[in-house]
């Protein structure tokens, strides 16, 4: 049984856990990464990364079927999906071993196999030469999550998928069901419905994107209606019947049930995280419906020991993650960061057309209290939208109307993933209204109606 001493033992090599050993081996400290599956884990492996590799395909193909709005021509369009599906995972193998690129540059060492952290300070890793244990003063879980199954859902990887299944699919599906209505499941429900797959979305809540704000939900909703999608709100799947190449799903809404047929169903009704069979309770840790309990520097309470990313819970996003580990570092290293500021961090949506956000909701500024100033643009005022071919959006941005500060923005329509960051900026450098609209926004860029959306909480919108 080998056995090896470090400063910092970080639990899992995804976006949280892989830059945060990254950032500890900058200042300084001796590290160790352990990883059972893949460099890059789950974001870069099979999610976030593959995933829009998947929807960059079905966006060109969507595109050229539009040949003709743009004064062009093209025919015998048509798609190989083994090839769509070999393009998204050659992007993912490309970047998991730049992740082993960068482990080496640092002076990193990595351990490959499965961990558990028998007492305070340890970590033993079963690989696949025997155990090797790892001591440290400092432990980073970064562990993840995984999809969770509801009972009489389970995915069987042939007529019921995950995420996983969806990414590399055996068939294009001819009609499909997809179950839950988060990022997850619409970003599927795009890309097979833009190639041509039956599509309905089921929702158990009021409205698709649920922890988006409703207005812009309810364009999103239209736009994906206008693309022959069924979306079906308030709805639950109560159970699935398997035969014969098809699924029948028990739908109940309204208190009526009734029943449907598809040939393949998308099951993405949320995660899990990733706490079994770690030995974290016989550590002490406290574990809220399988997720770690920490403070806002991620201390889990038992000394030495940190949890970051999505087994830290909400939000479940890559970048909160990296950021995170970005900060215990510091911490380990004896740094001050400021804490993670969860209503700063934006998330972003790579359906058709894409959605992204941050801050408070205009219902959830008003339920906390706020007296609000509400500014919207709709990106038919926009030049650049225009000539992009893409008129179908809004902007819109949320302020204290005391203060002027910056409570939230929400967007639908072209490229809104690159354009929220701009907001994001503005609420961790504390903007107020007044900073934003005396910022002189480049013509023509959809940005400008970042600029736009501000003026017209105030009445001052120029170009609608």
């Amino acid at each position: 049984m080998a056995e090896q001493s470090f400063d910092v033992v970080v639990v899992g090599a995804g976006p949280g856990g892989y830059v945060a050993a990254i950032r500890a081996a900058q200042l300084g400290l001796k590290t160790c990464i352990v990883e059972r599956e893949h460099l890059g884990g789950i974001c870069l492996n099979w999610g976030c990364i593959p995933t829009k590799a998947l929807l960059r395909s079905a966006e060109v193909f969507h595109l050229m079927h539009r040949a003709k709005d743009f004064g062009l021509s093209a025919q015998g369009i048509g798609y190989d999906l083994d090839a769509v599906v070999k393009r998204s995972r050659g992007v993912a193998k490309q970047l998991s071993g730049g992740i082993g690129h960068l482990m080496k540059k640092n002076k990193i060492t990595v351990v490959m196999g499965t961990a558990t952290l028998p007492a305070q300070g340890v970590v033993s890793v079963a690989t696949d030469k025997g155990t090797e244990t790892l001591k440290a003063p400092n432990i980073i879980l970064a562990t993840g999550a995984r999809a969770r199954e509801l009972p009489g859902l389970e995915a069987d990887g042939d007529l019921v998928w995950t995420y996983k299944h969806a990414l590399v699919p055996k068939r294009m599906p001819k009609n499909l069901l997809v179950i839950g209505s988060g990022a997850i499941g619409i970003e599927f429900a795009s890309f097979f419905n833009t190639l041509g797959a039956k599509t309905t979305v089921v929702e158990v809540m009021d409205r698709v994107l649920p922890v988006e704000d409703a207005e812009i939900a309810g364009f999103a909703k239209k736009q994906f209606e206008k693309q022959g999608m069924v979306i079906r709100e308030k709805t639950t799947v109560k159970k699935l019947d398997r035969a014969n190449g098809k699924v029948t799903a028990h739908l109940e809404s309204n208190g009526k049930m009734e029943t449907a047929e598809f040939d393949t169903v998308i099951s993405a009704v949320g995660i899990v995280g990733n706490v079994e069979n770690l030995g974290l309770e016989a550590l002490g840790v406290t574990i809220d419906r399988t997720h770690v309990v920490t403070d806002a520097y991620c201390r889990t309470g038992v000394p030495g020991l940190y949890a970051i990313g999505d087994i830290a819970g909400a939000p479940w996003l890559a970048h909160k993650a990296s950021h995170e580990g970005v900060m215990v570092a510091e911490v380990i290293a004896g740094q001050h960061p400021h804490p993670i500021k969860p209503n700063s961090i934006a998330g972003c949506t790579y359906c058709h057309p894409q959605v992204a956000s941050v801050g408070l909701t205009e219902a959830k500024a008003r339920e906390a209290g706020h007296d609000v100033k509400v500014g919207r643009f709709p990106f038919i005022g926009n030049g650049k939208a225009i000539a992009l071919g893409e008129p179908e959006g809004l902007v819109k941005t949320v302020f204290d109307a005391k203060t002027g500060e910056l409570l939230g923005a929400h967007m639908v329509g072209a490229e809104v993933t690159e354009l929220i960051q701009g907001y994001v900026i503005g609420r961790t450098l504390e903007t107020t209204e007044e900073d934003l609209m005396h910022t002189v926004f480049p013509h023509p860029t959809l940005s400008e109606m970042m600029h736009e959306s501000v003026l017209d909480a105030y009445g001052r919108a120029l170009h609608f």
